[in-house]
């Protein structure tokens, strides 16, 4: 009795090591696609396909498309950037990483990218890779790993690749190819509200998009006046895509409204905005 009870355990125990060991390979290797699940993520995008990401990661992404526009670089360069940040960071701007690579793009300071905080500057990074892409000779026709890969020269040249598909839903969502394409609820926290969250709401936008004489219209609240209906939502999806961080409440350009409440768009009740600005509400403090 006493022996089979053994043999039964140890029966047991080596089940259990093959299946830890069986799903610690499944991981491994298909671990860069797993996706959490969609209840934890704040922000949804759809524009031709649909991708789901929270309030950090869609801040990220916003800046990383603002930065390509404002560079005057065309959209496949923008899919490209925002491809590569998702390999190479999850979209997050990291403190550190593999040896010295930090941030979304996880540039090396021994490499020639910049200092340690230079990197971590969602701006500055983004301009350096963008700036580093525009130098290499026939990128626009290179499927989108390669010419990530280009620019990174990873160990792991095709990892690029299976964020393509994603990346293309967010640019053409945060270029403004689409309308209320980008939606996202904010908690009952914000990171920042009133007059100092419009400010620096304010000022984010100016340096994302180097618009000229934006100012926030009283304390807590901003509007900007597009050239057109395209760049109205590329403003639009960029300051709901900053709402969790900039204690954003609403946003309302033409017939429609974000509201963090809802956290979706729809039609705008009651007395409308000047025709063609792009109209953003912070929350009161207290």
């Amino acid at each position: 009795m006493w022996v089979r009870t053994r043999a039964t355990v140890a029966g047991g125990v080596v089940l259990i090591l093959v299946a830890v060991i069986a799903i610690w390979l499944v991981v491994r290797q298909v671990g860069d696609d797993l996706r959490l699940p969609l209840l934890a993520r704040k922000c949804t995008v759809q524009a031709d396909g649909r991708v789901a990401l929270d309030a950090d990661q869609m801040a990220n992404a916003a800046t990383i498309a603002a930065i390509g526009a404002k560079r005057g670089m065309p959209e496949r360069a923008v899919v490209v950037a925002l491809a590569t940040a998702y390999q190479e960071s999850g979209l997050r701007n990291l403190a550190d990483g593999d040896r010295d690579s930090v941030g979304l793009f996880q540039q090396r300071p021994s490499q020639g990218w910049g200092t340690p905080a230079q990197i971590r500057d969602p701006r500055y990074a983004a301009n350096r890779f963008y700036a580093a892409l525009k130098k290499v000779r026939g990128w626009e026709k290179m499927r989108v790993t390669d010419a990530a890969q280009r620019v990174q020269r990873s160990a792991f040249p095709e990892a690029y690749q299976k964020w393509a598909d994603d990346s293309e839903v967010l640019t053409r969502a945060l270029l403004g190819d689409a309308s209320g394409a980008v939606t996202c609820t904010v908690g009952r926290t914000p990171a920042m509200q009133g007059a100092a969250a419009a400010a620096q709401l304010t000022r984010n936008l100016v340096l994302d998009w180097g618009l000229k004489g934006t100012e926030p219209a009283d304390g807590t609240r901003l509007a900007v006046t597009p050239s057109d209906q395209r760049d109205g939502w590329r403003y639009a999806h960029w300051l709901v895509s900053h709402a969790q961080d900039h204690g954003v409440k609403r946003v309302r350009f033409g017939e429609l409204e974000w509201t963090a409440r809802g956290g979706a768009w729809g039609r705008v009740d009651g007395q409308r905005d000047p025709a063609g600005q792009v109209v953003a509400e912070v929350f009161n403090e207290g």
